[in-house]
């Protein structure tokens, strides 16, 4: 039985390649809805956590540092977004 990353990888391979074509072709911005960007976000972590998860295995992580870890990426990535769009993702579920 396939994994949900085995399973939407091929999807998100898809949106990725329509985006570089868009992009080598000049398109207008793109204007993506709220809903859109939250969706980018949620994938974006999904993502990010998998690989986090290998490299906390790999180094034998303790739950504490894991659970630190995890706890510092989520607090990063909502300080960057509102950093750079002065959107909160803490409101993008409301």
């Amino acid at each position: 039985m396939k994994t949900i990353g085995q399973k939407i990888s091929p999807i998100l391979n898809e949106i990725e390649d329509t985006l570089w074509e868009y992009e080598a072709n000049d398109g207008p911005k793109p204007e993506f809805t709220e809903e859109g960007f939250r969706s980018a976000i949620k994938i974006f972590m999904a993502v990010m956590m998998d690989k986090m998860y290998s490299l906390q295995s790999y180094e034998d992580m303790s739950l504490e540092d894991r659970s630190n870890m995890a706890t510092k990426c989520g607090e990063d990535i909502r300080k960057f977004v509102k950093i750079y769009t002065d959107i909160d993702t803490h409101n993008l579920y409301k």
